[in-house]
């Protein structure tokens, strides 16, 4: 299993890393560190030392309830530091963390690797055309509504079935539409409730059906902090927890805050099945 990310191909052989760099005022962890391009180069430079294998640049935080804004609002957080660091670390992947075709296409002609869509294309119809045109791979992502709404929409019969079906769709219009390389992200925190998050992630192996990489992002998440009673600040040790059990249910990617931690869990992941007699 493979990606074709501008000419390089990337296997999933070992489980790989995205590290989250939010260029936002509101992201509920990380909001506001990263304000501007000096502290985004550092913060990049770091995870890239770290052994982050994509850097997932977003612009609009999609946390539960977060504001709105624009598409220019957007595009003016994103493109400027976007084209800095392709400047500065041009052998890195970015992956651009946005629902907008606009967005992507510029972010896209600046140099970003792949698109990282929370909608899988359902909040517009001209993204998936959009990736299709430039022969990236995307990211699709099961979530209902919006990341303003999306909270009152967790009601499912059976939110595995539902989102399998989900993906059935949206790879079959993805397909239709010549775009190679799928990754799927079942969305944990966006339109499903802490025990419906746990009913993912232990049902995490069964989305492999699609023969696609899965990305998971639980880093920091509330799942975590709230059932354990601390702050997200202090939830690293609970991802590291999860992150684990996300690889033995076969995810293929972890999209994190904390790069040399999850790379320690995938190193020892790794020694764990390679010693197997």
């Amino acid at each position: 299993m493979h990606i074709n990310c501008k000419g390089q191909l990337i296997n999933f052989k070992t489980p790989k890393i995205m590290g989250v760099l939010n260029i936002t005022p509101d992201s509920f962890y990380d909001g506001g560190r990263y304000k501007d391009s000096k502290s985004v180069l550092l913060q990049a430079e770091k995870m890239i030392s770290e052994g982050v294998d994509f850097i997932d640049l977003g612009a609009y935080s999609s946390r539960p309830g977060a504001k709105n804004i624009d598409e220019n609002t957007e595009k003016s957080r994103l493109l400027p530091i976007l084209e800095e660091l392709v400047k500065e670390f041009p052998q890195t992947p970015y992956s651009i963390d946005t629902f907008r075709s606009s967005v992507a296409e510029e972010a896209l002609n600046l140099g970003a690797a792949l698109i990282n869509d929370i909608s899988a294309g359902k909040l517009d119809d001209q993204m998936m055309a959009t990736v299709a045109k430039y022969k990236v791979p995307y990211v699709m992502m099961h979530m209902l509504g919006t990341p303003q709404n999306m909270q009152e929409l967790n009601s499912y019969e059976n939110i595995i079935n539902t989102i399998n079906y989900y993906f059935s769709s949206q790879i079959k219009k993805a397909r239709a539409l010549g775009i190679a390389d799928i990754i799927l992200d079942p969305g944990f925190g966006f339109a499903k409730n802490s025990h419906q998050n746990f009913e993912i992630l232990h049902s995490l192996n069964l989305f492999k059906n699609f023969e696609v990489p899965l990305l998971v992002g639980l880093s920091r998440k509330s799942m975590i902090y709230r059932n354990l009673g601390i702050t997200p600040s202090e939830a690293l040790n609970g991802t590291s927890v999860l992150n684990t059990i996300a690889i033995l249910k076969g995810a293929s990617i972890l999209r994190v805050h904390d790069v040399k931690e999850a790379k320690e869990v995938i190193e020892l992941c790794s020694l764990t099945f390679s010693n197997k007699k």
